[in-house]
């Protein structure tokens, strides 16, 4: 498999598994170092999103993905996507966002892509 199909693997694994609720899944996609910037938030790590994943156990995630650029440049990519998400709380009213990702990407030693970086602009 060429690294850009890994890395396209990887995306539809990690949306796979987050509509599973398959938390730990989506926790090995990532490095352990990884930052995540959202709006209106401080920057966060791996152990803030397990947390944060925690507390949504219950919520239903549906997302499509739609890849705009994806560029590879050694064991570093990024990656631009477009993402619509449909979150359904158990006695709740579905809501959804939409909008993009700029990710960056690095392959470990065993060959795999994690996500090292992500700034996610997704709103309503």
């Amino acid at each position: 498999m060429s690294d850009e199909q890994k890395i396209r693997e990887l995306v539809r694994a990690w949306l796979a598994a987050t509509k599973e609720g398959d938390i730990a899944t989506v926790l090995d996609l990532m490095a352990d170092d990884v930052v995540f910037m959202v709006p209106g938030k401080e920057p966060f790590g791996k152990e803030e999103f397990a947390e944060a994943a925690k507390r949504m156990e219950d919520v239903a995630i549906d997302s499509r993905s739609d890849i705009q650029e994806l560029i590879i440049a050694g064991d570093w990519a990024w990656m631009r996507n477009r993402l619509e998400v449909t979150v359904t709380p158990p006695q709740g009213n579905a809501m959804q966002r939409s909008g993009y990702t700029l990710t960056i990407l690095r392959k470990n030693r065993d060959g795999n892509w994690v996500v090292a970086r992500d700034a996610n602009l997704m709103m309503p």
